[in-house]
């Protein structure tokens, strides 16, 4: 919440870890928990235990939240696996009994309005690159996360699929050049 008026900034704090953390090769020297080096040592898919999610509800909740957030024409900007977080069950009340935690996703630093199909298109590029370079054989994890997103956008997911395979390319060509 943001009142410029008032010179008011409201933040909530979520309880619960990153969708880094949870996901098998997400664990990092970057983070910077004290309380994290026993938890590394447990395995991911143990992790997700404790929330009641599987690792396929975990990827359908982040194609949802991200359908959700471009269909109100709000790109994020910098969406990786660290910018969402996982609500501790213990500390929400979901109304949907199937599904025990909630997906937050933060860090709207470099966020922005747009309709345009390529931001959206550019928006999942970025994450399925943040997939594949911070989560080892993450290419089925990230198909779920966009049949996820397909299935919430309906009729607006083909354009936006289109241009993400054009987006890619252009990527691949970048790093083939330099």
């Amino acid at each position: 919440m943001v009142d410029a008026a008032a010179g008011a900034l409201g933040i909530e704090w979520i309880e619960g870890k990153s969708v880094r953390r949870l996901l098998p090769g997400g664990t990092g020297e970057d983070e910077d928990d004290n309380d994290e080096t026993e938890y590394e040592l447990v395995e991911p898919y143990d992790r997700l235990k404790e929330y009641g999610v599987s690792i396929e509800i975990l990827m359908s909740l982040i194609g949802i939240q991200i359908a959700k957030m471009h269909s109100a024409d709000i790109i994020h900007g910098d969406l990786t696996t660290s910018n969402m977080m996982l609500r501790h069950p213990s500390s929400w009340m979901s109304s949907d009994s199937g599904i025990s935690t909630e997906l937050v996703l933060i860090d709207f630093g470099l966020s922005y309005i747009s309709s345009l199909v390529e931001d959206k298109a550019v928006d999942l590029y970025v994450l399925e690159r943040a997939f594949s370079s911070t989560h080892p054989d993450s290419e089925p994890l990230f198909a779920s996360v966009l049949n996820a997103y397909a299935k919430q956008l309906g009729k607006d997911w083909p354009p936006i699929s289109r241009r993400l395979d054009d987006v890619r390319l252009r990527g691949r060509k970048r790093s083939m050049v330099g």
